[in-house]
């Protein structure tokens, strides 16, 4: 038998077989059928790939109880005979994301790709944990490998697209995205691309409209890429000033879509973080995220992940907070680990920064996340998504009073957000606290054209 995209699989029953496609193109899709690999596992223990696959599917919980989870899967994957090499490899690969040997997984998933360019799900794999140690380099090198093999295949060029992205090659990557919608208009992760594109080139007015016409396509994909596109299209709301909307968006379709989910969760905790810094009353709607993430306990399975949690209990005054710190502390002691160096030299000090603003120690906030900024790629996250922790460095120095240095930040981010509202707000505010009126009055004269 072969999958969706002609590669053979050691496989008898056509059962299975869905299942295996309905995993490949639902991973790459962001469809919830995906889920529909655990049933076909289990129905055939047997079958090593379905197997691998359900082990991975349960890793990308990204939560600790995910390698328990996926063990009984890789068992069975493991015991499997009469195996093709890309399916081995499969497995392989299910194993050192389960132990946890993420530079390893890394090697294979890009080896797997220069040999079968039209293995989607270790193209995706391959580009997911990367993306999670900031190469972005490396996270176009085996989107490339996969070109010209999967040239008819729309979602190898929106990851391509989403590569050139996070390398800064706007234009490349607007080509490769605008090429995956040519071959399919619904294709969410090219929608994601330019969504990023849009925001870099402070196109805030074109990437509104951009995404609002292609949102209807997000309505039935799964709790993640429903909830990052339409938290994609709230940052535009927020520049906007489009404070109804942006509400609106949170409510509908950033949270509750499913708030047990660690993307899910970070998602909220960023928007609701930015809507508070842009001057919008959130009122009561930090308690339910926080009531959630505290259930996660002590997690520390990803930097980037952690940090979100850890503002969002610090903004709560969470007890767990200071718990979260402590296993923070732990982690970047942690020799065993393939990314110590990253809690250790990173995201250590991010997160005493964020306890720091949690607890209005604006000085130390300023110390510590001043010491993280430059290397907080290898933490995980788009630039995009990183740009939360900027925030929070600003907004402490503005509340310090640190007038000089808020404006020389204010000002750069207004390369990409020129007309937006709440930044020519605070600038107004540090230009009349600088004793600059004239410029002071060019900010506010900002805001009221964009009315």
């Amino acid at each position: 038998m072969q999958d969706l995209y002609g590669l053979p699989i050691t496989c008898d029953s056509d059962t299975t077989r869905q299942g295996i496609d309905d995993f490949v193109h639902g991973f790459i899709s962001f469809q919830p059928k995906a889920a529909n690999i655990l049933k076909t596992a289990k129905a055939d223990p047997g079958n090593g790939l379905a197997n691998a696959y359900a082990a991975i599917l349960y890793m990308l919980l990204e939560a600790p109880a995910a390698p328990k989870l996926a063990q009984p899967f890789l068992d069975n994957a493991e015991r499997a005979t009469g195996l093709t090499p890309r399916e081995a490899g499969a497995v392989e690969a299910a194993r050192l994301f389960v132990t946890g040997k993420i530079p390893k997984l890394i090697e294979l998933c890009e080896a797997t790709v220069s040999a079968y360019p039209r293995d989607m799900v270790m193209l995706k794999l391959g580009q997911y944990h990367t993306f999670n140690i900031g190469d972005f380099p490396a996270m176009l090198r085996v989107a490339q490998k996969a070109q010209p093999g999967a040239a008819d295949i729309a979602y190898a060029h929106g990851m391509l697209a989403f590569g050139f992205e996070e390398c800064h090659l706007l234009d490349h990557a607007e080509q490769a995205a605008r090429h995956a919608l040519d071959l399919d208009p619904s294709e969410p992760w090219a929608h994601h691309a330019l969504a990023h594109i849009y925001l870099t080139r402070g196109q805030v007015t074109e990437g509104t409209e951009f995404l609002e016409s292609v949102a209807h396509h997000w309505a039935d994909l799964n709790s993640f890429m429903h909830s990052h596109n339409w938290w994609h299209l709230a940052l535009f709301y927020i520049s906007a000033g489009r404070n109804d909307d942006l509400l609106a968006a949170y409510d509908t379709h950033v949270w509750g879509l499913s708030k047990d989910y660690s993307q899910d969760q970070i998602g909220a905790v960023s928007l609701l973080a930015r809507m508070e810094f842009a001057g919008v009353n959130v009122g009561d709607r930090w308690q339910d995220v926080a009531d959630h993430i505290a259930k996660r306990g002590a997690d520390t399975t990803s930097p980037f992940l952690t940090l979100q949690y850890l503002y969002a209990l610090g903004r709560t005054k969470r007890g767990e907070a200071e718990t979260l710190l402590k296993a923070i502390e732990a982690r970047a002691e942690d020799k065993t680990q393939h990314d110590v160096e990253t809690w250790r030299d990173v995201a250590l000090w991010a997160a005493h920064g964020i306890a720091a603003h949690a607890a209005g120690d604006y000085d130390d906030t300023i110390r510590f996340l001043g010491k993280a900024l430059p290397r907080l790629a290898e933490a995980g996250g788009s630039h995009a998504q990183r740009d939360l922790f900027d925030q929070i460095h600003l907004d402490a120095l503005i509340k310090s009073g640190r007038s000089a240095q808020a404006q020389q930040v204010l000002e750069m981010r207004r390369t990409f957000d020129p007309d937006g509202v709440p930044l020519n707000r605070m600038l107004a505010q540090v230009y009349d606290a600088s004793g600059l009126p004239a410029q002071a009055e060019e900010a506010r004269g900002r805001i009221a054209s964009s009315d």
